[in-house]
């Protein structure tokens, strides 16, 4: 073995190895000096981590409130519904409501009653000594007690009547009309005066000779349209 060693430095040889380490140094200097002097590359990081899918966290859930059993619906039953036909166009009048004054009614004059209003049965009449109706109230009175008109309206007629004697007759609206009958033969009133209620339009008399048997009284009827109504009951108002 050291022969062989000793063959190998001597001649040749020893030539070849030195030749390859030189060259063995001349490249480790190259790379020291040109290759050392190169920045170092930095490392992209890594998307290993990034990419990597993320580790399922457990959340807690809270448990479900236990749902409450909902009453059954009951079917409704149909309704029925009501067609209410269109209202009818009226027409306004258009022209201005003037306002009545309330209609104020008084007694003519007070006293007893001698005869009573009477159309539906027939009562007995002393003067003329036969039954017969009696189409308006007689009020006993004095000769020359003031009589009053019951109600506002329009004289309409002052006569002497054969029978009933001086008498006066008033208009009032609504259609009623009354008569004051047996007065003196002087009324304090001519036809188409306006009179108030309560103004004096004559006095008690003597004058009716239908109904001369009987003490001095006025005869005071009421008509409406034409027709005999109770007196009492009007001047009720």
């Amino acid at each position: 073995m050291e022969h062989k060693l000793k063959s190998v430095l001597s001649g040749a040889g020893f030539y070849l190895l030195l030749a390859v380490c030189l060259v063995t140094v001349a490249v480790s200097g190259w790379y020291l000096l040109f290759a050392g002097d190169e920045p170092a590359q930095e490392e992209a990081p890594s998307t290993e981590a990034a990419s990597a899918p993320a580790r399922d966290v457990f959340v807690p859930q809270p448990e479900p409130e236990p749902e409450e059993d909902e009453p059954p619906v009951e079917a409704s039953a149909p309704v029925e519904v009501e067609i209410v036909p269109p209202m009818p166009e009226v027409k306004v009048d258009a022209a201005p409501v003037m306002a009545e004054p309330p209609r104020l009614v008084v007694e003519p004059l007070k006293g007893e009653v001698l005869m009573a209003f009477s159309v539906d049965q027939l009562v007995y009449s002393p003067t003329l000594a036969d039954w017969r109706t009696h189409d308006g109230v007689d009020i006993s009175a004095k000769p020359g007690t003031t009589v009053l008109a019951a109600t506002a309206g329009t004289v309409a007629a002052v006569e002497d009547h054969p029978l009933m004697g001086t008498t006066v007759t008033i208009d009032h609206q609504g259609g009623y009309t009354t008569t004051y009958s047996n007065l003196q033969a002087k009324p304090t009133v001519e036809p188409g005066d306006l009179v108030t209620a309560g103004q004096i339009i004559g006095a008690v008399g003597t004058t009716a000779a239908a109904e001369a048997a009987q003490s001095p009284h006025l005869h005071f009827s009421v008509a409406r349209d034409g027709e005999a109504v109770d007196p009492g009951e009007f001047l009720k108002g």
